[in-house]
């Protein structure tokens, strides 16, 4: 069957549109599509989202509703998570994305966002790689979800890449201290995580969403980034410390020439790389997998089974 997902992150707004056969275990990717809109600009100072950062995401809502109305799936769910949990105008945005779509927006918990995240990243591992620490590094929040088969332990920690930037980088590049400042952040929430996940005992760390794979491609040096190369490679510690402090050197200017770097991400990067570098450290992964697959891969798969139980 075919199903749509859209995923509302603080930072990015994503669709998928794929064929699932729940039977058969097959995932036909139709189209896959991501936009930077910065919907959280803010919220973590004002408590509530900017009307300029509604607007330029409901621009992208429309676009994607064309293109949901050109492939015609069967299902469709709009997930929002973390500033769409912290605003206290979400209702605002909710009521343009309904009269867009003509399907009601929901916010998700960090609990459920981690248990999709979770399927997404792991569906196409073996098991003799489990247990998983699935990672997910978003714009408000980072979700640290642990399991074999399904989800064992979730926590959601709001030290995401946009959040913590806007938090601690006032300078550009960040100066020593500030980088002190949001490390010290990282590890108090890392530490919360840690009493409700067991962080130290998986046996691979899958990390997902932009921060993830723009720490591999960099560390990969790829010329552009490519989705296909990225998908599953593997960077060690060192590598993503290297590239940690490469990126908190350089400057906005500097960033913005690295090719493989989308421009949206070019003011949050170094806070991003910084979160994963500590969670690298202190869980003693020796590597992570980047994962192209996440919580839109989740909720895709969710909307086809539940279709699939629905129909029988």
């Amino acid at each position: 069957m075919r199903v749509a997902a859209i995923d509302c992150g603080t930072n990015s707004i994503r669709l998928l549109i794929a064929d699932i056969d729940v039977q058969d275990r097959t995932f036909v990717e139709v189209t896959r599509q991501m936009r930077i809109v910065r919907l959280g600009e803010g919220v973590d100072r004002t408590g509530k989202f900017a009307s300029v950062a509604i607007d330029r995401t409901l621009e992208v809502v429309e676009q994607y509703a064309s293109e949901i109305a050109h492939y015609r799936p069967s299902a469709l769910r709009f997930c929002a998570t973390s500033a769409s949990r912290d605003a206290s105008n979400v209702g605002v945005f909710f009521d343009g994305v309904e009269s867009i779509l003509g399907t009601s927006a929901e916010v998700i918990s960090g609990i459920e966002e981690a248990h999709l995240t979770f399927i997404g990243a792991t569906r196409e591992l073996s098991l003799d790689q489990a247990p998983f620490l699935v990672v997910d590094i978003g714009g408000g929040s980072t979700e640290f979800v642990y399991g074999t088969r399904d989800v064992e332990a979730a926590v959601s920690v709001n030290i995401g890449c946009v959040r913590m930037a806007e938090r601690h980088f006032h300078t550009d590049p960040p100066s020593q201290s500030e980088l002190n400042e949001a490390r010290a952040d990282i590890d108090e929430a890392i530490a919360r995580a840690r009493v409700t996940v067991p962080i130290t005992e998986a046996k691979t760390l899958v990390a997902v969403a932009g921060t993830a794979t723009t720490v591999a491609a960099a560390a990969l040096n790829l010329p552009n980034y490519d989705p296909a190369l990225l998908h599953l490679s593997r960077t060690t510690m060192a590598q993503t410390q290297a590239v940690a402090s490469t990126f908190a050197r350089l400057d906005h200017a500097q960033r913005s020439l690295l090719p493989y770097l989308h421009p949206g991400r070019v003011d949050v990067i170094a806070a991003g790389a910084l979160v994963l570098s500590r969670v690298l450290e202190v869980t003693g992964a020796c590597e992570f997998v980047a994962s192209e697959h996440d919580i839109l891969d989740g909720i895709a798969w969710g909307l086809a089974e539940g279709e699939m139980h629905h129909g029988s």
